[in-house]
């Protein structure tokens, strides 16, 4: 993955805080730099407004602690998507009572008409 803005961001301001905030997630110190070493863009993302409000979305679906650990440290660009997608698709998801961290990985990965052709 290349990512040349991860050079211009701030450790303090930037990496510090993401790194302490995927720690309290859960996340182990080598899961946490395989998931910015896959899906550096993650470090670009601001904490308030996109990554604490998906990952508190996700507990509000249901998915326990270790379910949004282990979902952040396998599908990191999951945070890529638009909170909207990830309102919409786990909103199917727990409908269908299928919402698990595993369908949760498999449908942010589909495109739009194998989700609607599987999940309706």
């Amino acid at each position: 993955a290349s990512f040349p803005q991860l050079c211009g961001l701030s450790l303090e301001a930037s990496l510090k805080p993401l790194v302490k905030w995927l720690s309290d997630t859960g996340l182990d110190k080598s899961q946490i730099a395989k998931a910015i070493a896959s899906f550096p863009q993650l470090c670009s993302y601001s904490l308030e407004a996109n990554l604490k409000p998906k990952v508190r979305l996700l507990g509000e679906r249901g998915l326990s602690e270790i379910g949004i650990a282990r979902t952040l440290a396998m599908l990191p660009k999951l945070f890529g998507h638009s909170s909207e997608r990830l309102t919409h698709r786990t909103s199917v998801l727990d409908a269908q009572g299928v919402l698990t961290e595993t369908s949760v990985r498999t449908a942010m990965q589909m495109t739009d008409a194998k989700f609607a052709a599987r999940f309706g």
